[in-house]
């Protein structure tokens, strides 16, 4: 059984400048994540996927391999899930190898710990999915308090004909936080979407999935970090 780990990290950011390599507790944001991928010993290659020559020669000797991203999957616009499929056919192009399972590990959440790694990775086998997502629950609940505003007057984001007068009795909702992807080889080359009927989750504490999109995410994070020191 083949593991390879992607981290995919593009030069810039329009929330937060250079992100990807800016100093968390004296060290590239990047950083962490690698380490915490080598730290749970799951994978067999982890491999950088990046746009940037300041990141290349950042994390050249601390990785197996830097894939180089091209600038049609550069773009803000830019879906993840084709910047990691396309890590991975250059990385079994590189290793003349197939990877049964692909994880990828965003950089953006350094909170979680190489236990989240481990777990998620064997709650994927239990349960043979085709993919896998980290998720933590929501503060914000579309049955409750979640809005759109449509021709200048707000709705609730989802419409129900009982009315939740208190978020505790609407349904119960999660996010994503970007923190873990988890793909079957052969599910993650043939579609681009993330859920389907053998989706499965792994729920992390809210502690653990702050993903970092802004200046204050950055704060908070390096805060969090601090206290564990």
């Amino acid at each position: 059984m083949n593991i390879l780990c992607t981290i995919c990290a593009r030069q810039g950011s329009k929330g937060l400048k250079n992100k990807n390599i800016k100093k968390l507790l004296g060290i590239p944001l990047i950083f962490h994540t690698i380490n915490q991928a080598k730290k749970s010993k799951v994978f067999n290659k982890i491999i950088v996927s990046t746009d940037s020559k300041k990141i290349v020669n950042l994390v050249n000797k601390k990785v197996d391999l830097v894939i180089n991203r091209p600038k049609n999957l550069s773009k803000d616009n830019a879906g993840k899930v084709p910047v990691i499929r396309h890590a991975l056919k250059e990385a079994e192009k590189f290793y003349n190898k197939f990877f049964n399972i692909v994880i990828d590990l965003d950089v953006t959440s350094p909170l979680r710990v190489k236990e989240d790694i481990i777990k998620a990775q064997k709650l994927f086998k239990k349960n043979n999915n085709s993919n896998l997502i980290s998720i933590t629950k929501s503060k914000k609940n579309p049955y409750f308090n979640m809005i759109e505003i449509i021709k200048d007057s707000p709705r609730l984001v989802k419409k129900l004909k009982k009315i939740f007068l208190a978020r505790q009795l609407a349904p119960k909702v999660f996010e994503l936080n970007a923190s873990i992807y988890i793909w079957k080889r052969d599910f993650l080359l043939s579609s681009n979407n993330i859920f389907n009927k053998k989706t499965g989750t792994y729920l992390m504490s809210e502690n653990r999935s702050i993903d970092i999109d802004n200046e204050l995410d950055f704060q908070i994070v390096e805060f969090l970090m601090k206290k564990k020191l």
